[in-house]
């Protein structure tokens, strides 16, 4: 796999090549991947799998006019080529009067925050076959698992360079190790599946594989012999696996393109209080060894901590170059970036901070109600707002956790979802979006 020093390299080759091919201005991104995985199933070695993948590309400008293109083939004939084609490419295509590179005043600077992106381990295979197998067989160990779909576990490497004819590059590299494991419980015409997994920059703050096994098993079982409920509004509380998706569609519609789109149930919101003003939505990109931790975004603007959501309230959009411009807004810091194509927007490391009361407490006063696992199906509406998902679970009765619930919709939109929501004291930092226990009354549940 390519190193960062030579991502860097082939990205400012390209952007001269570019520049010689008669673009105004140009940006070249540069990423590369490495990974190694090893599965098993029921005790036995299942796969071993090594994959690699270099891409490179590029961005130019003629004018108002722009177009990119990605290759894999970094030797110099080919950044050639893509760079010429790339140009005549951009002379045919129509103007758009908002892209363009960001400016040099407004490019990352210094050298940033230490981010212990990866830890430079590179397991050997029977090392993570071992670690696969003890996930599994602690999965298994658990009274009432009766099959399993497998363990896994993995190690990967990543490159990404930009390079910007305006005056930006930077190189970094990261890595992750995963573990997980999958289990079947019950018998016959009532076998259910669940999982279990985590992924962390260094190999020393994943959790014992038994752990993860465990809750993969335990996860499982509990969903043996599901029933329905009634139909009708009543409390629905979402585990945080699930819950950070509540925070994920908010971020959607909170995107400078999706608002100048108009394509955002948040449109004319931006100044409605649509939480509890107890409420605090938090961006952390410079979080060591965070799974999206950044010092700059995909156009080489600093992305810096802030507060997404403060007193209930959204603080701002989120901007890449062309909806900044397009929107009158600042840069914000949150273009994403892949090989081809125009940049888009992403958030990095947000949370939801937890509140005050305990689960048991979050709960304790729900006479019947229903406690979401699973989530199902796609129906959310950004444009709109209408959130209707198939879902399955525990049901609540008198304050307590009961028996499982499967096949039930749960639907409501978004702002009446906002304003109900009330956070436990649980959260955990384990994914790119992490939210505590959530607790949202008066949602419309369809069960028998």
């Amino acid at each position: 796999m390519i190193g960062p020093d030579a991502a860097l390299a082939r990205c400012h080759d390209l952007v001269e090549l570019a520049r010689a091919a008669g673009a105004d201005a140009a940006d070249a991104v540069a990423s590369a991947s490495s990974s190694e995985s090893v599965s098993v199933r029921l005790g036995a070695l299942e796969e071993v799998e090594r994959s690699e993948s270099e891409e490179i590309g590029l961005r130019v400008f003629v004018g108002r006019r722009s177009a990119s293109i990605a290759t894999s083939d970094f030797g110099g004939e080919g950044l050639r080529m893509l760079a010429q084609r790339a140009v005549e490419m951009a002379r045919l295509a129509p103007e758009d009067p908002y892209g363009g590179l960001a400016p040099a005043d407004a490019l990352f600077q210094g050298d940033g925050v230490e981010l212990e992106l990866s830890d430079g381990a590179e397991p050997r295979p029977e090392d993570l076959r071992g670690a696969a197998l003890a996930t599994e067989d602690a999965a298994r160990a658990v009274a009432g698992v009766t099959n399993s779909n497998g363990g896994s576990a993995s190690a990967s490497q990543s490159v990404f360079a930009l390079v910007t004819s305006t005056g930006f590059a930077r190189a970094r590299a990261g890595g992750s190790h995963s573990l997980s494991a999958s289990v079947v419980a019950g018998e016959g015409g009532d076998k259910q599946t669940d999982y279990a997994y985590r992924t962390q920059r260094h190999r020393s703050d994943l959790p014992d594989p038994a752990g993860i096994g465990r809750e993969a098993g335990e996860r499982a079982v509990r969903k043996v012999a599901p029933g329905s409920l009634p139909s009708g509004r009543m409390p629905v509380v979402f585990d945080p696996r699930v819950g950070g998706g509540i925070v994920g569609h908010l971020l959607g519609a909170m995107t400078g393109p999706a608002i100048a789109r108009k394509a955002s149930f948040l449109i004319d919101r931006e100044n409605e209080q649509l939480f509890d003003n107890g409420i605090r939505i938090v961006e952390d990109p410079l979080r060591p060894r965070g799974l999206r931790s950044r010092n700059y975004d995909g156009e080489g603007i600093a992305s810096v901590p802030r507060a997404l959501v403060e007193g209930g309230r959204v603080t701002r959009w989120l901007t890449n170059v062309a909806s900044a411009a397009q929107l009158d807004l600042p840069l914000t810091g949150h273009a994403s970036r892949g090989s081809g194509g125009a940049p888009g927007v992403a958030p990095a490391n947000v949370y939801m901070e937890p509140g005050t009361a305990s689960v048991a407490d979050l709960i304790a006063d729900i006479e019947d109600g229903v406690y979401i696992t699973d989530l199902f199906g796609q129906g959310v509406s950004l444009v709109t707002g209408d959130y209707s998902r198939g879902a399955s679970g525990l049901r609540i009765r008198n304050g307590e956790l009961a028996g499982p619930v499967a096949e039930i919709t749960i639907a409501g939109t978004l702002p009446e979802m906002f304003r109900a929501l009330v956070a436990a004291d649980d959260l955990e930092l384990l994914r790119g979006i992490d939210v505590p226990t959530l607790r949202i009354d008066g949602m419309s549940v369809a069960g028998q």
